[in-house]
């Protein structure tokens, strides 16, 4: 009987939420932050507002960040015609030099951030570990986290549903 009244409990919080709980999800506000762009130009959190993004976290030393790389590329222009956007920010100890080498050979479509003073990654949730991709909705709010490469099957169903949804 006990477990009936959880499931219930669950199931009403749930349905509350969106479905958010179901992917495993937060719904906290993405932090302020100012992204700074390889080409000198800032974007700020807000500036994304009315979008789906996905703010990446990586290395060009990190083995997984640079094998997850192509993925990230193939779901930007799946679905950047439909509202959706990417920023990665490179991690503060990736010298300038190499994360610019890295975008410039790779032809990366999206925005690319250099985070030198690792203000970004900390107001993320001091994030340490690469990568560390986070889903933000249409609201700014973070809908999902994934430490390590994501199963980008279950990111593409969610981008897909977040994308329907009304800004």
């Amino acid at each position: 009987m006990n477990k009936r009244i959880l499931y219930a409990a669950v199931a009403a919080v749930v349905l509350a939420t969106g479905g958010y709980l179901v992917l495993g999800a937060s719904t906290s506000p993405a932090p302020a932050s100012t992204f700074v762009l390889l080409d000198g130009s800032q974007k700020t959190t807000a500036d994304f507002k009315g979008r789906v993004t996905l703010v990446n976290f990586w290395a060009t030393t990190c083995v997984s960040c640079v094998a997850e790389m192509p993925k990230l590329v193939s779901t930007y222009e799946k679905y950047a015609a439909q509202g959706y956007d990417t920023v990665a920010v490179a991690m503060s100890y990736d010298p300038p030099a190499y994360v610019v080498n890295f975008a410039q050979t790779r032809k990366l479509p999206f925005k690319v951030a250099l985070d030198n003073t690792g203000a970004v990654a900390k107001a993320w949730g001091d994030v340490q570990l690469t990568p560390t991709t986070y889903l933000v909705d249409k609201q700014g709010r973070i809908v999902k986290r994934y430490v390590g490469e994501p199963d980008f099957a279950e990111l593409h169903q969610l981008i897909e549903q977040l994308l329907r949804q009304n800004a």
